[in-house]
């Protein structure tokens, strides 16, 4: 654009010059612009214009003028910003932005929280990190998993608060006697975020692409053919019953989207930019459900709000605050959770050949140690996990005969930070056993492969758990590679044979009941143990409200709205 330019050229006479009278000449100011002179005399009547700076030529070869800059480049981007985003320009804004990238957040701050912007409602939230692509087939981050249940549609799906599906692009759905066949009878004048209205066909290549994607695949192994008998009616034959299966279609792995098209769904919001700084979601006028009171949503990425700790690493960031940096004061928790998710220690008994008695000793010390509480207090956003789930209490262990050690474990650990935290504890008290820890990174922020795990005697990692809590933990033990590297190929085998069990119960209570069991069973084999669960915190100013939290820990961007804005 022509004014990011010219603010651009204004940098480097403001650069030289600064904001006092200074002796000049157009020769001069050519050379500093990189342009002709004749150039030159028309910036200066275009800036004089504009009133940015002030020049007084005087007659006479060789004379040299006055000239002196009005105003400071970042008042003149600020005044800009301001200008582009009331008009809706957010490309303007995102260019303009991108001039200082260090300022950005001075320059975005008045702009951040709810605001009313060319008769539209929009929430501006500043992040701290750049963002994965937001395919549902790869996405492993958490803000990640949030966008895409908000850009993509399943055929079911959760609403926030209430662990049992409802319907989604399938208007509702059947379920024959003995459970082998399900009919998900889809809604009329279904669309994509383009327009394009949504066929039949085009779901059933989209779920043929998920049964052969290694990460949804598991979701569907007991699914033996999707086909299509009516134009709105997909109908899944089944192996054996599977009573999770409506929840496995509302997860995250059974995101439905266009088959040619990753990246575009079909759900309350459309992707409609993704940049490095960027990231814009729009309202989708063709939306199947009630539609959401916001208008655009918007993800400015930072870098340099990344929250540090003490030792200069990153924090997990379980806190959001909404609003204007002015705000901030006024900034209330207007919802705070505990997460069903836990960060855990598992202990790959396939390779590290610990006796039952070590590994009780091992996790005794981890549980009595202090190292959970000293972490609960220095962090200030973690609460040591004595449950499972609600009404899953952890096995609490101990060690009579005290054994030694093994003389040297390797230990894995993935972010967040916490995780760092505990296995550098750990090192010291197991040193304190005769036992050499060596700690490994994982930068990945999910298990990709079971290569990752099978080097390892320990891992630490963690475990987030959706809105049906027993639903994700069932598909955890299906999908997560943790099992299929720690498991013997014996104990894997069972495990298979006892989902396939559990998952034909058709009434709930016991099919709860009967995971829990085996939960338990591996709990006090040691194979998994849950350290601590997360605080989730919102905050924001009086004037945004419906702010619900989601079982991930981000709020339900379907619920917020704003009051009208006044004059």
């Amino acid at each position: 654009m022509r004014i990011i330019h010219r603010l651009t050229q204004y940098q480097r006479l403001y650069q030289k010059f600064g904001d006092q009278p200074a002796a000049t000449t157009v020769g001069e100011l050519a050379g500093l612009l990189f342009c002709s002179e004749r150039h030159a005399r028309t910036l200066i009547q275009q800036l004089q214009s504009n009133e940015w700076l002030s020049w007084h030529s005087q007659v006479g070869r060789g004379k040299r003028a006055q000239l002196q800059c009005l105003e400071s480049p970042d008042t003149l981007r600020a005044s800009y910003l301001k200008l582009f985003l009331e008009q809706g320009d957010h490309q303007a804004a995102l260019d303009l932005a991108q001039l200082e990238p260090e300022h950005l957040q001075a320059l975005l701050n008045p702009h951040m929280g709810g605001q009313w912007q060319a008769d539209s409602p929009i929430l501006r939230i500043p992040y701290y990190r750049e963002l994965e692509p937001l395919n549902p087939m790869i996405v492993t981050g958490r803000a990640e998993q949030h966008l895409i249940y908000t850009l993509h549609a399943g055929l079911t799906r959760f609403n926030t608060g209430d662990p049992q599906p409802k319907p989604d692009l399938a208007h509702h759905w059947q379920i024959s006697d003995d459970g082998l066949t399900w009919q998900f009878f889809l809604r009329s004048q279904l669309r994509w975020h383009n327009g394009e209205h949504i066929r039949g066909e085009q779901l059933l290549q989209t779920l043929a692409l998920l049964q052969e994607n290694p990460r949804s695949q598991p979701s569907f192994a007991n699914i033996s053919a999707i086909t299509l008998p009516h134009a709105l009616c997909l109908k899944f034959t089944l192996s054996q019953p599977d009573y999770w299966l409506a929840h496995r279609l509302a997860d995250l792995p059974c995101r439905l989207f266009h088959p040619d098209d990753p990246l575009l769904g079909a759900g309350p919001f459309k992707l409609a930019t993704f940049d490095q700084r960027l990231i814009r979601l729009e309202q989708h006028e063709f939306y199947h459900l009630q539609h959401p009171y916001l208008e655009i949503i918007e993800y400015w990425i930072n870098p340099s709000l990344v929250m540090q700790s003490a030792d200069g690493s990153d924090q997990h960031p379980v806190r959001i605050t909404i609003g204007q940096e002015e705000d901030f004061p006024l900034a209330r928790p207007v919802q705070r959770s505990m997460s069903l998710g836990f960060c855990y220690l598992a202990i790959n008994r396939h390779l590290s050949n610990m006796t039952p008695q070590q590994i009780a000793k091992l996790l005794m010390l981890v549980q009595t140690s202090g190292i959970l509480e000293e972490l609960s207090v220095r962090r200030g956003v973690i609460t040591p996990s004595h449950e499972m789930l609600p009404g899953w209490p952890i096995p609490q262990f101990t060690s009579d005969d005290n054994p030694p050690l093994p003389a040297h474990l390797i230990l894995t650990y993935q972010p967040p930070v916490e995780l760092k935290s505990v296995a550098e504890q750990l090192k010291t008290v197991l040193a304190a056993q005769g036992c050499t820890l060596e700690i490994r990174a994982s930068h990945d922020k999910r298990w990709k492969g079971t290569h990752q795990i099978e080097s390892a005697d320990l891992l630490l990692a963690d475990h987030l758990v959706g809105e049906s809590p027993e639903a994700t933990m069932e598909s955890w033990l299906r999908l997560d590679p943790l099992w299929r590297g720690i498991l013997s190929p014996e104990q894997l085998i069972q495990q298979q044979e006892t989902l396939t069990d559990i998952q034909q119960i058709e009434l709930a209570p016991e099919r709860f009941h009967q995971l829990q069991t085996y939960y338990n069973d591996l709990m006090l084999s040691g194979l998994i143990l849950p350290l601590f669960n997360y605080q989730y915190q919102v905050n924001a100013p009086p004037r945004i409200n419906g702010v619900i939290l989601t079982a991930y820990g981000w709020f339900d961007f379907s619920q917020a709205w704003l009051p009208p804005a006044t004059t």
